[in-house]
């Protein structure tokens, strides 16, 4: 049982929904099931992911937020640098004095 929804002949999306839908499915749904002997039973199969497949791509996906450095972080930073400035320190030639 295959079950199809067609993006662009839907008048129950917004606009905003349509477009999302484009995008990131195309113009057709398609939702395929063949697990059960009962016709029915893979139609309603096939309706279940069509919603998932539908649902999934009109989901927006939460925008990520900046995070602070840890003072672990830093202080691991800091160190390195501190080590790589003696080690470079100690690569000069003496100083005439």
């Amino acid at each position: 049982m295959e079950a199809i929804f067609d993006v662009r002949a839907s008048r129950t999306l917004g606009e905003a929904q349509r477009e999302r839908l484009l995008t990131r499915v195309g113009p057709r749904v398609t939702a395929v099931a063949q697990d059960e002997r009962s016709q029915s039973r893979n139609r309603e199969l096939a309706l279940e992911r069509l919603a998932e497949r539908i649902d999934g791509a009109l989901r927006v996906p939460r925008t990520r937020r900046r995070s602070a450095p840890t003072t672990a972080s830093r202080e691991r930073r800091l160190a390195s640098k501190r080590r790589n400035a003696q080690r470079k320190q100690e690569r000069r030639p003496p100083e005439e004095g």
